[in-house]
């Protein structure tokens, strides 16, 4: 398009606004004034966007008709009452002056943070803000003993003059709490924010007992880093010194909390600190800890993990009554626990019936370069207002270091201004506050949790302090921040600040010291520092895992329902109600269901996910589906929402058939997720880690792309029982299957779970047929073992007829761990075992049927870990004449379960058996991109399969 057009383009899309048409226009204004009914859509859809638009004065006020104020000046001139006065140079120049007066304090709104005092280390100027500057506007110091009115501040008058506006502007926006808020959308929340700073101009009125509380709480979080850094030299801990107001502010939260109903805090955050809050704020017996440095504490866990990542739990007393607080387990890969206690939290409220989340907050520490620089940080804050995973709101508490690890220079640290601006896209406030201002943090904490539980929404404080240490105890980090590190060497600490401010306002001129040395005489017989810490209550929310520990795998389970019951189910889920125009494919699906809950037909793959899931919710057990598109299913074989196809609104029109199974049903949610996996898996596991009660379902649109989540899955799905004792339920459907899609949509890497199988960890399983994935769901919950479940499940397979399964199937049998030849073979006469797992089977079948190759078993491995060593050995018992057992697979030949399966089949062959492959060469990519060479392969590996044995082949 060429420049001339676009610009022609652009003028012909506005000339409704030519001045010619100015009356018209104005008309059409008044009318809709009066009535907005009474124009036309377009010109209401412009309207309406107008009454959007601020007034002059900042207020939301609509606009009201013109006509009746023009009609009164016209009457009031045709009586003399008035008349038109042309303003004089001084009034001309005093209405210039009012309105700068308003741009000014919009100044300091906005930017005033950029000139706050917030560096406890003041090692550079404060830059000059122009916009913070009168002279600016055209001031000059002769108007500042003039009056303007300030009636839109709170600072208590409705008139100033421009000193004592000035003044308090730079006293609420400019001292050491430093308020970004002016980019939230909402103007309530805004004035909100304006009220409580100016209001107090940002400075606490706390009284003495309030200041000597927090003088202790310092004086615990430096007692306790300076006790185990005499005591236990050199060894890592982390420490806190630098940033001692982070566990006042930590102790106001949980008080404030309590008082405001709250009665249960989650707590995710890092190494940085982690021991001073396990003791100083959750109460951890000081001797506990000193015995994990000594090496003599309990070693009980397979692996365990180091003391700096350990979680812990404790119930303390507040103002409003007994609070559970929980710090959740947390790896060395920074920011990732934090979808982890967002699903926790959602769980707790689910339980409590508590949608809006005054019963559970959620609370997440961070470090400031971890803040800006991890990507999970963004995923989970899209998460924060959808229906499916809000927490109604995070206090976000930022440990600002100002040095993130060991970046020696600040234009390297991150590319935003602050290490918050992160936030700014879900409109949540923060405040940056100076650590050597222990009050003003406080204070700010008490103000973003009173935000938090007034408007439902994330919140922000950032605590700009300093790092006093290295980034672990052997670090010198003098090596790369030598100038840093000459301030912090010359500061006196925020403890002794305080406590030097405390003593010139008559508290007690030795008060600190009386202090300290109570809290090292705590530390030196290892006794709590919290009081009182709960040691004999317990919630009725709280969840009993007694049932769920010291389970075996074999544990056997009846999943298979009453064909009564099946028939019950069956009707109450495909029916749709009149009152919804399903889409005809749609009502295709729901027909064939209906047909094959009559057994008229096999049951294929969704309808026996469908069953699965309505008969736990019938019995009472909670399912939660999510992931990409889960609704539908990335395949359009599932269906579970009925979009009405003739709604009307955008809200509305759609029908959940699982949620109407039984009138005391259990819930079943099924959530499409924004496009994220690593926020969303931590979420669901966090979920499963708080309800082993709930089958919670994580699907992947495609299996390869659980890999975007691989963190997730490393450090908790396959770990977490082993380094922490966290046994997890949690459900990974993986759509995996070599079907010419390409490297992408091929592979849900089911070697990488195969590596990562240990210690009965989790189960791995691939089921072929539609009644394997109605007892594996079923199993999942009615067993009482809690492990990690990953289901690679098909795609083609989903409407393929052969995986359709009779309804006698779902009323008698179990989960099949292995699936023995389907063909009515002679055993004695069967030559080679071909040993398989997934799709690749019914290519296996169909060229045995072609090649009349009746001396060929095939043995379907369902569950490929743990590995059913018994059932299978079993199996290739039955063919005692075989002299080869060939492993086939989709995969390349370095992927897939054949390096880790081939120990499992090695393990159970007869003696003189050999053992061959028969798959996909080894590849650096997990597909080919080309079809014809897709094809290619896939009729070779299944051709070979029944060829001569080739390559590697290990004898017994």
């Amino acid at each position: 398009m060429s420049e001339t057009n676009s610009v022609y383009q652009a003028y012909q899309a506005n000339t409704y606004l030519f001045g010619g048409n100015a009356p018209y226009v104005e008309e059409m204004y008044e009318n809709y004034l009066a009535n907005p009914g009474s124009v036309p859509d377009t010109w209401r859809d412009y309207f309406d966007a107008l009454q959007h638009v601020p007034a002059v004065d900042g207020s939301n006020a609509r606009d009201v008709p013109h006509q009746p104020v023009i009609n009164a000046f016209a009457e009031r001139a045709k009586q003399g009452v008035s008349r038109v006065v042309v303003a004089s140079g001084a009034d001309s120049d005093m209405g210039r002056k009012r309105v700068a007066v308003q741009q000014l304090i919009a100044a300091y709104r906005n930017v005033g943070a950029r000139w706050a005092d917030l560096d406890p280390l003041k090692r550079t100027e404060r830059e000059h803000i122009p916009e913070l500057d009168p002279a600016f506007y055209g001031f000059t110091d002769a108007d500042h003993e003039t009056v303007f009115n300030t009636s839109n501040t709170f600072f208590g008058k409705e008139v100033m003059s421009l000193r004592d506006l000035l003044n308090a502007l730079r006293e609420t926006y400019c001292s050491t709490i430093g308020a970004e808020y002016m980019y939230v959308t909402d103007q309530a929340q805004k004035r909100w924010w304006q009220q409580k700073l100016e209001s107090v101009r940002s400075k606490p009125q706390f009284d003495a007992d309030k200041k000597k509380h927090i003088l202790d709480r310092l004086t615990a979080a430096e007692g306790l880093e300076r006790f185990l850094h005499t005591k236990y030299v050199g060894q890592k801990r982390f420490s806190l010194e630098g940033g001692e107001s982070f566990i006042a502010a930590m102790d106001e939260l949980i008080q404030q909390a309590g008082a405001r109903g709250v009665q249960e805090i989650v707590i995710g955050m890092a190494h940085r600190g982690r021991l001073n809050v396990l003791v100083n704020t959750l109460g951890k017996m000081p001797a506990g800890l000193f015995a994990e440095f000594d090496h003599t504490a309990p070693e009980e866990l397979t692996a365990g993990d180091v003391k700096y990542h350990q979680g812990f739990s404790s119930d303390v007393t507040t103002i409003g009554g007994p609070v559970h607080l929980s710090l959740a387990f947390n790896p060395s890969h920074l920011e990732i626990v934090n979808p982890v206690v967002e699903g926790s939290v959602r769980a707790r409220m689910d339980r409590r019936a508590d949608p809006t989340g005054r019963q559970v907050l959620p609370v997440l520490v961070h470090g400031d370069a971890a803040f800006a620089g991890q990507g999970v940080n963004q995923e989970t804050l899209a998460l924060a207002q959808t229906r499916g995973y809000t927490t109604a709101g995070t206090v976000h508490i930022i440990i600002n270091n100002q040095i993130g690890f060991t970046t020696s220079d600040p234009r390297d640290y991150r590319s935003t201004l602050y290490c918050t601006d992160i936030v700014k896209g879900v409109e949540a406030p923060v405040m940056h506050v100076n650590g050597d201002d222990p009050e003003a943090v406080v204070m700010a904490m008490q103000w973003a949790l009173d935000y938090r539980m007034e408007f439902r929404k994330d919140v922000v404080l950032d605590i700009i302090c300093f790092r006093k240490l290295g980034h672990n105890e052997q670090d010198t980090p003098a090596l790369t921040q030598p100038l840093m590190y000459k301030k912090i060497a010359q500061h006196p600490g925020t403890r002794k600040l305080y406590a030097d401010k405390l003593a010139a306002q008559g508290l007690g001129a030795d008060l600190g010291d009386q202090m300290a040395k109570a809290y090292r005489a705590a530390m030196d017989i290892g006794r709590h520092t919290v009081d009182p810490v709960l040691t004999n209550f317990k919630s009725k929310f709280a969840v009993d895992w007694a049932p769920y520990l010291n389970k075996k795998w074999t544990d056997v389970c009846d999943t298979a329902i009453p064909l009564t019951e099946w028939k019950r189910l069956a009707e109450k889920i495909t029916v749709i109600p009149a009152s919804v125009n399903p889409h005809p494919l749609v009502k295709k699906v729901y027909d064939d269901r209906a047909a094959m809950g009559r057994g008229d037909i096999p049951v294929d793959w969704g309808m026996g996910e469908h069953m699965a899931f309505a008969s736990l919710v019938a019995s009472g057990y909670p399912v939660r589906l999510s992931g990409e598109d889960c609704g539908r299913g990335t395949f359009t074989h599932r269906h579970a929402v009925i979009h009405d196809q003739s709604r009307e609104k955008w809200d509305t029109g759609t029908y959940v058939p699982l949620q109407n199974v039984a009138d005391n049903q259990a819930p079943f949610n099924v959530i499409d997720s924004i496009l994220s996996e690593e926020a969303v898996l931590g979420f669901e596991y966090g979920y499963a880690s708080n309800d082993p009660n709930t089958l919670v379902i994580w699907e992947a649109q495609f299996g390869d792309f659980a890999n975007g989540a691989q963190v997730v899955i490393d450090q908790f799905i396959a770990s977490g029982e082993v380094k922490w004792g966290r046994v997890n339920g949690i459900t990974l459907m993986l759509p995996h299957g070599y079907e010419g899609q390409g490297p992408e949509h091929s592979s849900a890497r089911v070697e990488r779970f195969m590596q990562l199988a240990a210690d009965t960890n989790m189960q791995l399983v691939q089921p072929t047929t539609a009644s394997q994935i109605f007892h594996v769901l079923r199993r999942q919950m009615i067993r009482t073992l809690r492990k990690p479940l990953v289901i690679f499940t098909p795609k083609s397979l989903l409407r393929n007829k052969d995986a359709a399964s009779p309804l006698s199937e779902f009323t008698k049998g179990s989960f099949q761990t292995i699936i023995p030849d389907q063909k009515a073979l002679k055993a004695e006469k069967v030559k080679r075992v071909v040993v398989c797992s997934g799709k690749v089977y019914f290519d296996l079948a169909k060229k045995r049927e072609e090649k009349g190759a009746d001396d060929v078993a095939i043995i379907r491995v369902e569950q490929l870990y743990p590995f059913p060593h018994k059932v299978f050995g079993a199996e290739l018992k039955k063919y005692p004449n075989a002299t080869e057992v060939v492993w086939t697979q989709d995969e390349p030949q370095n992927q897939g379960a054949w390096f880790y399966v081939q120990h499992y089949i090695h393990e159970n062959m007869l003696e003189g058996q050999k053992l061959g492959y028969s798959g996909r060469a080894a590849s650096a990519s997990p597909a080919v991109g080309y079809a014809h060479l897709h094809q290619e392969q896939q009729k070779a590996l299944v051709e070979g399969a029944f060829g001569k044995l080739k390559g590697f082949v290990l004898s017994k």
